[in-house]
């Protein structure tokens, strides 16, 4: 037993990246950067292996490095920065590697040469999303030079959408024609690659004509909505629940503050329960969080601190230590999805999962089964 932990369902994994591929009829990248959302790196990526996926995406070398030592051999494909000083290593563990200046070709091109083997690359191009990328003015020149420089294998081609997952339709059309606009100029060179990826998940699921050669399946793949106006079919599962219990419940008497600061103080005779998990676990101090204890939605009161929380269990008179607490899934008819709390803390799902704290140990119930 553990103070706090998350419960990673690996099936759910599975269960979505088969829902997407069958839905778009192509290859699947199982996007596991940041720990895979939070939900643990090499459990989700052989999940998603095994559920269809044929890519790994990360975004950082250390990322890419622990799927290679964990003996994972699919493609893969680097997302973001590599320092220099780690091309060759990233070259020798057959990662590939993404590309928006052509200077870089030049760096790559002698990290390859020290490795022995050719550095294979992607180029980002920059549709709209503005963060790195090369203007789609300028890809055919990078191109070029990538085709002309030895030990660089052209294996692929993409971009990325800023607001594939809104309603109005606008800034993602233009960012598909720009990119057509690419692969056209290319072709017409005689230079396009064989990867060519713009589909993220929402795109994956409203524009399925944008699921080229692959999609890249982040957010959707850990069955969660990848925005309110984009939510998922009801074939998804949710993959994560956290849980925690009460280490303590007692009753307070009127008039008595609860936690640093004092800003709660009760009302009257309260019953007050305990609860081992705290902002250092990535539950946030912010007011308006909510439990589930006995199936129903408790009030957080009082200040959360490091590493406990306050939880008010008038509404649950059977409460007490040692008993069950939910703060992400479902218990009985009770329920809490990671887009209610990221509603409660004014941000979005991918920030709840991704800041569940390392001390909270993630467990896979399949896993033990196998």
């Amino acid at each position: 037993m553990y103070s706090t932990w998350a419960i990673i369902d690996t099936d759910a994994i599975k269960n979505n990246v088969r829902f997407i591929k069958n839905h778009t009829d192509t290859e699947v990248m199982a996007i596991v950067k940041a720990n895979a959302y939070g939900h643990g790196t090499i459990p989700v990526a052989r999940a998603a292996l095994e559920g269809g996926a044929t890519w790994c995406g990360v975004a950082r070398f250390s990322e890419a490095l622990e799927l290679r030592q964990a003996k994972i051999d699919c493609p893969m494909l680097l997302l973001g920065y590599t320092p220099k000083e780690h091309l060759e290593k990233m070259i020798r563990n057959q990662v590939s590697l993404t590309v928006w200046e052509p200077d870089q070709l030049e760096l790559l091109a002698e990290a390859a040469k020290r490795a022995g083997q050719a550095a294979r690359i992607h180029l980002n191009v920059d549709t709209g999303m503005s963060r790195i990328g090369v203007q789609p003015n300028e890809v055919l020149g990078v191109a070029r030079k990538a085709g002309d420089t030895p030990g660089i294998v052209f294996e692929g081609l993409y971009s990325h959408f800023a607001r594939a997952d809104e309603g109005d339709p606008a800034s993602a059309d233009l960012q598909w024609e720009r990119f057509q606009g690419v692969l056209d100029d290319l072709e017409q060179e005689g230079l396009l690659p064989p990867v060519i990826h713009q589909a993220n998940s929402a795109a994956s699921l409203t524009r399925k004509e944008t699921a080229l050669s692959l999609i890249r399946f982040g957010i959707a793949m850990y069955g969660l909505h990848p925005s309110p106006e984009c939510p998922l079919p009801a074939a998804f599962k949710p993959a994560l629940s956290w849980k925690s219990v009460l280490s303590q419940v007692k009753v307070l008497p009127p008039g008595r503050g609860v936690s640093y600061g004092h800003e709660y103080v009760t009302r009257g005779n309260e019953r007050i329960g305990t609860i081992p998990v705290g902002y250092a676990d990535g539950f946030r101090r912010l007011g308006g969080n909510q439990v589930l204890v006995g199936g129903k939605r408790a009030p957080i009161v009082g200040r959360v601190t490091m590493d406990q929380v306050m939880v008010q269990l008038d509404g649950v008179p059977d409460a007490k230590a040692g008993d069950e607490v939910v703060l992400i899934g479902r218990q009985g008819e009770g329920l809490i999805t990671v887009e209610d709390v990221a509603e409660v803390w004014g941000t979005i799902n991918y920030e709840v999962t991704c800041g569940i704290g390392s001390r909270v140990p993630r467990l896979y119930p399949q896993l033990l089964r196998e």
